[in-house]
């Protein structure tokens, strides 16, 4: 019988590489990690790993095997939400992952509706760049997402998380008021404010200006859309931010639509859409988005049915 445990590092060890990176995302020794899949190759019968200098890879059938393995796990979280589903109420920690702008705006009415009516939650928000946010599910530091990505920037799929979509923006362009610029490839000269290197703010930035044809000129890295338009306001530069993060623009900043779209999911472990917390989740977050967007009136919409899952692309 094959460990799940040992399992699950192998699957992570195709995905992030080596036994080093396995070992510090569970917090094992690097021997340990070795050891325990040395361990699964011993009840697997078949070489598993393949050892070159201090580098490892996997065999085409421990490959085959990780892709077994996702769908293991997909159907040991299903069981879980069967079980679940058996149970009275809604009881125990529910760890909800967000990105920066949508705390404020979207989360709010969410977690007061979850909180009136399952008061057995335990609501714990931790705010994340969703770059982060697939590791954070599948090792189990969350249990659910709002994760979002763009049309310039798609998020590869990831076999081991589901989602189903909330939420469509329109992404704008921020100069100063009394600049001329009203398309990316006037900007060609102007200073760029733009996200930390390696989020995706910065990396949407970097290739909405290689498709003008330039390379952006940065200036400054600011991943708070607050303080991204405050330097634009001080004419610090220009640059990207979604209608989230431009609720309420400073008047000495001029915004200018652009036709890319940042698309916003909710994002949970394969297999746990069932699950009657993820389920509540899901319906309190679709809730508050349609709330928010009845009040405000503004360009971004819903999108997607409530009841549909999907694999996240």
């Amino acid at each position: 019988m094959l460990d799940v445990r040992r399992l699950r590092l192998l699957r992570d060890l195709a995905r992030l590489g080596t036994i080093a990176a396995v070992a510090q995302a569970h917090a094992y020794t690097p021997s340990a990690v070795s050891q325990q899949l040395a361990a699964l190759q011993r009840e697997a019968g078949v070489p598993l790993l393949e050892h070159t200098g201090r580098s490892v890879t996997l065999t085409p059938a421990a490959t085959a095997l990780v892709g077994h393995t996702e769908t293991i796990l997909a159907a040991l979280e299903a069981a879980s939400a069967t079980l679940a589903a058996a149970r009275t109420g809604l009881s125990g920690a529910v760890r909800i992952g967000a990105f920066p702008s949508a705390v404020p705006i979207l989360l709010p009415a969410a977690l007061v509706a979850l909180g009136r009516d399952h008061p057995g939650l335990d609501l714990m928000v931790t705010e994340l760049d969703p770059v982060d946010m697939p590791d954070a599910l599948r090792d189990g530091r969350l249990d659910v997402a709002l994760w979002h990505d763009y049309d310039i920037a798609p998020v590869e799929p990831d076999p081991g998380v589901d989602s189903v979509p909330l939420l469509d923006e329109k992404v704008f362009l921020a100069v100063p008021a009394e600049r001329p610029e009203g398309t990316i490839a006037s900007t060609r000269d102007a200073d760029w404010i733009v996200g930390t290197p390696g989020t995706l703010c910065h990396t949407v930035a970097m290739r909405v200006c290689q498709a003008a044809g330039f390379t952006a000129g940065v200036r400054h890295h600011a991943d708070d859309f607050t303080a991204v338009l405050a330097l634009v306001a001080a004419g610090q530069g220009v640059a990207l931010v979604p209608e989230l993060g431009a609720t309420h623009p400073p008047a000495d900043v001029r915004l200018v639509p652009l036709d890319v779209h940042r698309r916003t999911r909710i994002a949970y472990r394969r297999g746990a859409a069932e699950h009657p917390v993820i389920a509540a989740c899901v319906r309190a977050l679709e809730s508050s988005t349609t709330a928010y967007l009845a009040r405000t009136g503004g360009g971004a919409h819903p999108v997607g049915a409530p009841h549909h899952r999907h694999v996240t692309t």
